[in-house]
């Protein structure tokens, strides 16, 4: 098997993993789950998983200075605010339509690095926000007129700003680029935690709690594939076949995620929600191929 070979498998394998979020959320959300509980759950469950593969099977070193804790503290926060508007957004509208419009990061990272870091805003970012516009407004009114909630579209796309912060945080903050991978993901789960913890503590939701086997199956789900398995293999896959080929194949998240709550939990698919995450996939590619342009090497 050829490296790029193994590199699009692994590939596939963590973006189809990460979409699979709807396969566990819902179904806790209908056993009167709230939010916070899953997502303290979810991270818990990760970080002792997580810790374990870490330190007892790759047998890396979770040692940070206290500088770099400084700066892995918001970023934590940042990141479980991405988690949390992404799952209270399922209350509001399909999984599938949030899980793509989640997708526009890449295009809110370019407006970031453009109006705060000086990068030149291309023609082909402008085309994408162009595309972006008009793939959500296919998903303006849907089935039988039904329009698209704007609460539930506020919350997704506060997830993918706060995911886009996070991108750029990584990229411009010196005391986080010689962290190990792994060591990261660790604190920024650990730190991440704390916003559920909270939010529970004040009482914003009433804790659940586990009490039959499908829902730790669901619990144990949820911080296994879209979390440790999505991390895991996509971290491989940068490495095998480089970020610009990993990027396009992550266009398989929302796919899967689409796929997901339209067969098993009944999400309306139509012509016009299908052409509008069409449109978003296009823009998202638009972007990817911008960056691949400028890191080619010479012949």
């Amino acid at each position: 098997m050829t490296r790029k070979t193994k590199g699009v498998m692994l590939g596939v394998v963590g973006t189809c993993a990460y979409g699979t979020n709807p396969l566990f959320a819902l179904p806790l959300y209908k056993l009167g789950f709230g939010v916070n509980s899953v997502l303290f759950y979810r991270y818990l469950l990760a970080l002792i998983l997580y810790g374990l593969w870490v330190t007892a099977v790759k047998k890396h070193s979770l040692k940070v200075s206290a500088k770099q804790a400084l700066f892995l503290i918001p970023l934590g926060v940042v990141f479980s605010m991405s988690s949390l508007t992404l799952f209270m957004s399922y209350n509001y509208i399909g999984a599938g339509i949030a899980s793509t419009i989640l997708f526009i990061y890449p295009i809110m990272v370019a407006i970031i690095m453009s109006v705060f870091f000086k990068e030149k805003l291309s023609l082909r970012t402008v085309g994408a926000i162009v595309l972006t516009t008009a793939g959500i407004a296919m998903f303006y009114e849907g089935k039988d007129g039904e329009t698209l909630n704007m609460y539930g579209f506020f919350l997704v796309m506060m997830s993918a700003l706060s995911y886009a912060l996070y991108m750029v945080a990584l990229k411009k903050t010196p005391a986080l680029r010689h962290i190990p991978y792994t060591t990261l993901t660790f604190y920024v789960m650990l730190f991440g935690i704390s916003v559920f913890a909270f939010n529970l503590a004040a009482g914003v939701e009433r804790i659940a709690r586990p009490d039959t086997p499908f829902v730790w199956g669901c619990l144990l789900g949820v911080a296994l594939f879209p979390t440790i398995v999505s991390l895991e293999t996509m971290t491989i896959t940068i490495k095998l076949i480089g970020p610009t080929l990993s990027a396009i194949l992550g266009a398989l998240e929302p796919v899967t995620a689409v796929v997901i709550s339209v067969l098993l939990f009944g999400e309306a698919m139509t012509l016009k929600i299908a052409a509008g995450i069409v449109l978003i996939l296009s823009a998202v590619f638009l972007i990817v191929w911008k960056s691949k342009k400028k890191t080619k090497p010479n012949a």
